[in-house]
């Protein structure tokens, strides 16, 4: 296990299979929750979403969903250790959650850093294996559970390849998940991109903001070139 200390002090363990990267703190600064607002974080990992928002000031109930036990357990010690209470980890696959009307459209605001790979070479450690591949969360899976999840008018941010972008808005708008907001990561201004964000927000209509892109060059994560280092 290795400890990552984020911005603010807050304490986030990994370990191989649950470890975590530049696109899942761009996820998190993407959109953050208000604190009135019940969050949800899909293929949560060590929950390093959830703590990130812990670490810039949210406190709002949150539930941090994960299939992969030793990844949830991970993420369980973190939220005693940083005393983040409000951040209750649930160790469930998602195409199971919020089947029946009780459960369904309790939260308010969702993010996913899912699998980017449905197909290609697989790693032998199947927690890395598990973490990379698409088998117990597709777009269609990802989509549907964030749609019962979510209140009318809730709100769903996710990352994930380019390439992958029309099958992730088909999946979205299927399940009634609008999106709304689109930014591109690059490593620097004259890169291909690297990944995409993209907000949606359940039952409204169209009509898609393209904001500036997220430059990662050289270590720093900016929102255009206006923007200063963080």
């Amino acid at each position: 296990m290795a400890t990552e200390i984020l911005t603010h002090g807050t304490k986030v363990y990994t370990a191989p299979g649950a470890q975590f990267g530049t696109d899942a703190l761009l996820l998190a600064r993407f959109a953050v929750p208000k604190n009135k607002e019940r969050a949800l974080e899909l293929c949560s990992g060590c929950g390093i979403v959830a703590l990130e928002w812990h670490d810039q000031g949210y406190r709002g109930a949150c539930t941090a969903v994960e299939i992969m036990p030793e990844a949830s357990a991970l993420c369980a010690k973190a939220v005693q250790d940083n005393d983040a209470a409000h951040i209750t980890p649930l160790c469930a696959d998602l195409r199971t959650l919020f089947l029946q009307g009780a459960q369904r459209g309790q939260f308010d605001f969702a993010a996913c850093n899912p699998p980017y790979f449905a197909a290609g070479p697989r790693s032998p450690d199947p927690l890395r294996a598990a973490a990379r591949h698409t088998d117990s969360c597709t777009a269609e899976d990802l989509a549907a559970c964030a749609a019962r999840a979510l209140r009318d008018g809730g709100k769903l941010v996710l990352c994930q390849r380019p390439d992958r972008l029309a099958d992730v808005f088909c999946a979205l708008r299927a399940a009634g998940l609008e999106p709304k907001r689109l930014a591109f990561a690059r490593k620097t201004a004259q890169d291909a991109p690297w990944l995409f964000l993209t907000e949606a927000q359940k039952g409204r209509k169209p009509g898609l903001r393209i904001e500036p892109d997220l430059l990662t060059g050289n270590g720093a994560v900016r929102y255009g070139a206006e923007h200063q280092q963080e």
